[in-house]
């Protein structure tokens, strides 16, 4: 094993506000890149504030900044169906041709499979727009398929990446056996339910589960769009996000071959007790030590986890197979929990974040050597304590196309913008003619 060292502050680096007009950008979450193939166009949500409690009828603005063009920002589209943490589920369309984005909206028909909510596939070059019948969240890297849950589940269990409902709505099932995974045809936009909430609750059963709201978050596919990834939680009280459980699910994408690769599962005292929302910290979720979450692939046959395992949280490498090895990154080093991705072209380089230091309020963003077993911190940047967990504002870093730059969400300027952070001096990456361009001021 490599020793375990972090870089001084010495090794910070600029990070550059990408665009200078009105109003507040930002992208999401980090499990996709903004930047089209080119290198050129940078995805974004658009809103006229920095903070605001989200309502069913508040709307943002989707488009891009082309970096050639002074950046400035392009409206696509508008929408309703968005969220501080993860935005519309705004994304590039890599398998079809040209340059097309997709995104959730509202629709006014109350009979669709999920209600009033649905998704459009947006061609950047032409403006032409084509609708699909489910929200997504998330789209294979083929392009083939997405696939997508309750967005109204999601707001009760996890409000911070759900989507809030105008119409008054029946209580939801604990398990039900109609609803779960969908997966959707990006070109017909046919579905099928592929997983339900009640085979979930039969895999493997605890007792914790009897009583139980369920749901699945996190789903990813791997880059050969041939398995997926997800967290199936359940809790008996949807308050106190302390008391969720997690199990870390694979599966093929209709729904066969499923495999646990990691359980969380643990008494929970604070169900015997009076409970007192007050008390629960914004982030003693995240920092929970039996918290699995922010799940990636690495490759079609690895996930890199935050999560427990032999008794240990750390960042884990998990082989996807039945008792498939588990392999500890950045023991000694990465100890708190963030939002981590592999370089797209050299999985040497594990880029990440850490939330909020409770005294400071910084958080910082940083590069992991996994061949030296060096942290290179890139930057700190102040978090507003006074934005609650739906409307925090996560670094969320993502990777450029080509390894050589960072784009994250950041408020430290007293605005919700979106920052590029040049990396290349340390990983190095691939020069594209795109990344070569000169920027124009």
């Amino acid at each position: 094993m490599p020793s375990q060292s972090q870089d001084p502050p010495a090794a910070v680096l600029h990070a550059r506000r990408i665009g200078s007009g009105d109003g507040h950008h930002f992208f999401g979450y980090y499990n996709k890149t903004p930047w089209d193939r080119s290198g050129r166009y940078l995805l974004a949500q658009q809103v006229p504030m920095m903070n605001a409690d989200l309502t069913p009828d508040l709307g943002a603005e989707i488009g891009y900044f082309d970096l050639h063009e002074r950046e400035r920002f392009h409206v696509l589209a508008r929408t309703t169906a968005w969220n501080w943490q993860m935005g519309s589920q705004l994304q590039w369309l890599d398998g079809m041709p040209g340059s097309k984005v997709i995104f959730n909206v509202r629709t006014t028909d109350e009979s669709a499979t999920y209600p009033c909510l649905g998704a459009v596939v947006c061609d950047v070059e032409t403006g032409e727009q084509r609708h699909l019948p489910l929200p997504v969240y998330v789209v294979a890297p083929n392009s083939t398929y997405a696939l997508t849950v309750d967005y109204r589940r999601l707001h009760v269990t996890h409000p911070t990446i759900g989507y809030g409902d105008l119409r008054e709505a029946a209580p939801l099932a604990l398990a039900p056996d109609d609803d779960g995974i969908r997966r959707m045809d990006t070109s017909t936009g046919a579905s099928e339910l592929v997983v339900s909430y009640r085979a979930l609750r039969e895999i493997a059963p605890r007792p914790s589960m009897d009583g139980a709201i369920h749901w699945v978050s996190h789903i990813e596919v791997n880059p050969s769009s041939t398995r997926v990834v997800f967290l199936h939680r359940w809790t008996e009280r949807i308050e106190d996000e302390t008391c969720f459980l997690h199990r870390l699910i694979t599966m093929n994408p209709d729904g066969t071959d499923l495999r646990i690769l990691e359980d969380s599962d643990h008494p929970l005292p604070q169900l015997a007790g009076r409970f007192d929302p007050s008390a629960v910290g914004t982030y003693d979720y995240e920092k929970s030590e039996y918290q699995i979450s922010h799940r990636l692939w690495r490759d079609d046959d690895h996930v890199i986890v935050w999560s427990p395992h032999a008794g240990r949280i750390h960042y884990h490498l998990y082989r996807d197979a039945d008792d498939g090895a588990v392999e500890v990154i950045g023991g000694g080093t990465l100890v708190e929990n963030g939002h981590m991705s592999f370089s797209p072209v050299d999985p040497r380089w594990l880029l990440s974040d850490t939330y909020p230091d409770p005294a400071t309020h910084e958080r910082i963003l940083f590069v992991f050597d996994v061949a030296t077993g060096r942290r290179h911190d890139l930057g700190s940047y102040y978090a507003d304590p006074r934005l609650r967990k739906e409307n925090r504002c996560d670094l969320h870093p993502r990777w450029s196309r080509d390894g050589r730059e960072v784009c994250i969400d950041s408020v430290h300027e007293s605005e919700r913008q979106m920052y590029i952070v040049d990396v290349s001096s340390l990983t190095g990456g691939q020069q594209s003619a795109a990344a070569a361009s000169t920027h124009l001021t």
